[in-house]
């Protein structure tokens, strides 16, 4: 069986984690309105690769430096562009996409870096399970930490100022988590379709979800069927697993929009006839 390989062994302990990871981290920036900055940083993490691919070092240690840095530069820009945030993005955007490309261009890369595109189930090695655990384990309790702050924050920073919450800090260190789930991510799922894992289980959530705290399990329950079911599925018909992760997900979300659009107008009709 496909389990008792090595390769799918780490591959599947790091969806497990991302799986988990990136839907905690995608209700805070989707109830922000901030997700295409998850977007914009999963495009600047090439740069981060493609550095530490240079420099001879993990390349998703080099992703999460390289990543924070792009996170904390986009909480420092805010000051300077309140009113024009999308501008903040362009300028991260041309940052990382101009150094990947520098530097992947110049031809002194010691390895490829295409698998970070695109996502790959058979490079993912024992020091990337230990990497990716010990940055999803540091998320997950600073996030734990930060829960309620972070909440004050999402619906009205300027109470939370009042309420003596340190949102600078807060924003900061968020980014800094984001960055992390990002760069965890980009082994299995791939930069190119991060974004939509940290989107899409959360607008699924938000279909069948009543509260907060429901949204947050719900994401990580549908976020968990998109990445395990792509995993197996990707191997199975020998394509890139973060392309096909993504589909299933947009697919998922369809067909709860559909039976729920469907159990309305049943219910809607029995009213009808009620009346």
């Amino acid at each position: 069986m496909i389990i008792t390989y090595t390769f799918f062994q780490n591959a599947l302990i790091v969806s497990v984690l991302i799986g988990v990871l990136l839907p905690m981290l995608g209700v805070f920036l989707v109830l922000r309105r901030y997700s295409m900055i998850g977007d914009t940083l999963a495009h600047a993490s090439l740069a981060g690769v493609s550095g530490g691919l240079l420099l001879n070092m993990n390349p998703v240690l080099g992703a999460f430096i390289f990543t924070a840095f792009a996170g904390a530069l986009i909480e420092f820009l805010r000051g300077f562009f309140k009113k024009y945030s999308e501008i903040i993005l362009s300028i991260i955007l041309a940052i990382g996409v101009g150094v990947a490309i520098t530097i992947i261009s110049s031809g002194k890369l010691h390895a490829n870096a295409n698998s970070f595109l695109f996502g790959s189930i058979l490079t993912v090695t024992r020091a990337d399970v230990r990497i990716v655990l010990g940055l999803s384990t540091g998320a997950a309790v600073t996030l734990f930490f930060l829960y309620d702050q972070l909440l004050y924050t999402i619906f009205d920073e300027d109470a939370a100022r009042l309420a003596k919450v340190k949102v600078k800090i807060i924003n900061y260190a968020f980014s800094v988590l984001v960055a992390a789930a990002i760069s965890v991510s980009i082994r299995i799922v791939g930069m190119m379709v991060i974004g939509s894992m940290i989107a899409l289980p959360v607008a699924t959530a938000m279909q069948v979800a009543k509260s907060f705290r429901g949204t947050v399990i719900w994401s990580i329950i549908f976020s968990l069927i998109d990445i395990i079911s792509g995993l197996f599925l990707s191997y199975v018909c020998n394509v890139a697993p973060g392309g096909f992760t993504a589909l299933l997900s947009a697919f998922i979300l369809l067909v709860i929009i559909g039976v729920k659009v469907l159990v309305r107008r049943i219910t809607a009709g029995r009213l009808e006839i009620q009346k």
